[in-house]
């Protein structure tokens, strides 16, 4: 579903290049193909070997980056970043990469991810004396970076690193050499690849597939990347314990990105035929919710023989809704973002597949407009379980009041959406789906939104006073 109007968003997306003449044009195209991870902002920071270049601001990539401001990134190589502010807030000071200049020299900084012990960490820094620039918890790093001492810059980095706890896939650069880093439990997918001789790595293939370059391999937990004009240097700062976030595969990452080894598309479509097998349904249609559900819904589709038709329509020119103050509004949002084609839905039972609910509001709205259009039956299907936990790793849903499963039941939730059935995909159809291996519990993958099982320590003061985890 639209994730401007279930308040579902993920943290940021990442991009950088290295030794490549049109290093700026390229992390313009590769942020691009990221938008669909951050639409609040949007940076580029560039070297040239002796001085770092930044232009970013708030916005789209697209009202960010004139072909002006472009020529203003000089180098051969840079990052990019493209956020949704949910640690930190918004505001220019919080758009990346964070660039810091020193004495010794420039370190910018781009971050995807959520460090749960951030506060901990800001509260022992300023006591030291550091002062902070924004309320971002990125910032953390470059602080932990320059107190770390006068080892190399490297041994510094993987000092610093090994302090964090949480969700962080970095990809930080000097004037003279790029480094990535993916945090213990690989919580957050990036990339590593090759466009001629020139390294470029990404949070989702599909932005190798925009510039032409060519997939390596992912870059594994723990794992310290070292790229300079030397060539690359692999290092390791924390052993391997993947925990992949779920919801990558279910509805953040773009269909033609690969995800450890998976292909999104096709992970959706499989949980869709999974969805099929568990709840079967007599109907006369099924649809799927534009954009993240159409894949599952297909699935859905060929598991149980019901035609799949385009029962709902996105319109694709309408402004983002979710920034309306009220919930009156944002509910004008959805018929703004999505219309029933009548044609279609008229006077059938239609199965309507989905990728999850968090709040609900969006669900109630699109079934009713489904029944509105003529639809005999509504029955709701989710490809994925209840999101009944809050997650700390980087997507906007920290706390157990936003989050209607954590409140009600499936029959509860069925008659708040007005749906004539409700179910959601188990757990083990998931991990099944996913092509994973189940010995009563998944291995490689972050569940705890649905099973409230965190891959890490959760800090007191990453939670809200009324908050359990």
């Amino acid at each position: 579903m639209l994730a401007e109007l279930k308040g579902l968003n993920e943290e940021c997306g990442v991009f950088g290049v290295w030794g490549h003449k049109d290093a700026a044009e390229l992390t313009y195209y590769g942020l691009h193909s990221l938008q669909h991870r951050g639409q609040e902002g949007a940076g580029i920071v560039t070297t040239d070997g002796d001085s770092l270049y930044c232009v970013k601001g708030v916005g789209l990539v697209n009202d960010v980056f004139s072909q002006s401001r472009l020529k203003e990134l000089t180098g051969h190589s840079a990052i990019g970043h493209v956020r949704y502010a949910t640690a930190g807030g918004g505001g220019y000071e919080n758009v990346q990469p964070l660039l810091f200049r020193s004495q010794n020299g420039s370190l910018a900084l781009a971050h995807n991810g959520n460090l749960v012990n951030a506060k901990a960490l800001k509260h022992q820094l300023e006591g030291q004396g550091s002062i902070f620039q924004t309320t971002s918890d990125t910032e953390v790093l470059a602080h932990l970076i320059k107190r770390s001492g006068y080892l190399s810059l490297k041994e510094r980095v993987k000092n610093a690193l090994s302090m964090l706890k949480g969700a962080y896939a970095f990809v930080m650069m000097t004037e003279t050499e790029m480094m990535v880093a993916l945090d213990p439990n690989g919580l957050r997918p990036i990339s590593l690849g090759m466009l001629g001789d020139s390294y470029v790595v990404a949070s989702e293939t599909c932005a190798f597939d925009l510039i032409g370059a060519e997939y390596l391999r992912d870059v594994e937990p723990g794992e310290l990347l070292v790229i300079s004009d030397k060539g690359l240097e692999v290092e390791r700062f924390a052993n391997c314990n993947r925990a992949l976030c779920s919801m990558e595969y279910i509805y953040f990452s773009r269909p033609d990105s690969n995800i450890n080894g998976i292909n999104v598309h096709t992970a959706r479509k499989n949980l869709g035929k999974k969805l099929a097998l568990e709840s079967p349904i007599e109907a006369d249609v099924v649809t799927g919710v534009p954009d993240s559900s159409i894949s599952a819904a297909i699935g859905y589709a060929e598991e149980s023989g019901i035609p799949y038709e385009l029962g709902l329509i996105k319109n694709r020119y309408v402004g983002r809704t979710f920034i309306q103050p009220s919930q009156s509004l944002r509910e004008q949002g959805v018929k703004m973002k999505l219309s029933p084609v009548r044609g279609v839905v008229d006077g059938k039972r239609v199965v309507m597949v989905d990728d999850s609910i968090v709040r609900g509001t969006t669900s109630r709205r699109i079934v009713t407009m489904l029944k509105e259009a003529g639809a005999k039956e509504v029955h709701v299907r989710i490809s994925s379980p209840p999101i009944a936990h809050p997650c700390f790793y980087g997507i906007d849903t920290s706390t157990h009041a936003e989050l209607i499963a954590a409140k009600h039941s499936v029959e509860e939730i069925r008659q708040i959406i007005g749906a004539d059935s409700l179910t959601f995909l188990s757990q083990q159809g998931l991990i099944e789906g996913l092509g994973r291996p189940y010995e009563g519990e998944l291995k490689g993958q972050c569940m705890a939104c649905f099973s409230g099982n965190y891959p890490t320590e959760i800090y007191a003061d990453t939670v809200l006073p009324h908050e359990k985890v």
